[in-house]
């Protein structure tokens, strides 16, 4: 742990202290104008930003995930169903991208890799853009380098939430997982 004073125009201060956080793992600014009055002094109390945890591993992000049949049922289903130029929502685009991550595992033990591999890969590559603008800059850069790892990410975070274990059946935002 570090500490940082940063002397600036009052007008810059949210931009350097915003641009700080982006770079550390930071607390709370302190602001106190400097001797004469002119310019602004920020105090930070900053961290390193730790490691980012690996993308998991597909046995472990699909591991809730429900046969890949049922998927492929579900998927089919919701753009079956949707109205003409409607756009799906997001959990339509996550299950698709991961049901073509699971089918181009299935085709991937040693190249050449065929068409589900590019397939996976341009879905992966879809719902990071659909992601993108919500997504913090060093996020989308780590994404940017595995696609379907951040896929598998997202959707083991779902299933988390969806198929949890407790007893307690889905969570109230995803009422039934097969719908």
């Amino acid at each position: 742990m570090f500490e940082i004073r940063v002397i600036t125009d009052p007008a810059d201060a949210d931009r350097v202290t915003a641009a700080l956080s982006t770079a550390f793992t930071t607390g709370e600014t302190r602001r106190y104008p400097t001797r004469d009055g002119q310019r602004t002094r920020l105090y930070v109390t900053a961290d390193h930003r730790p490691a980012p945890e690996p993308f998991p591993a597909p046995e472990a992000a699909y591991a809730p995930a429900p046969s890949i049949l049922s998927e492929m049922r579900w998927v089919t289903n919701a753009v079956a169903t949707a109205e003409c130029f409607t756009e799906l929502d997001r959990d339509y685009y996550l299950r698709k991208a991961a049901l073509l991550d699971r089918i181009a595992l299935m085709d991937e033990p040693a190249p050449p890799f065929g068409d589900a591999t590019d397939a996976a890969e341009a879905a992966a590559v879809f719902l990071l853009d659909t992601d993108r603008d919500h997504l913090a800059d060093r996020v989308v850069e780590r994404a940017d380098k595995d696609p379907r790892g951040y896929v598998r990410q997202q959707y083991a975070l779902h299933a988390a939430c969806v198929y949890d274990d407790l007893g307690e059946g889905p969570c109230y935002l995803h009422p039934d997982p097969e719908n």
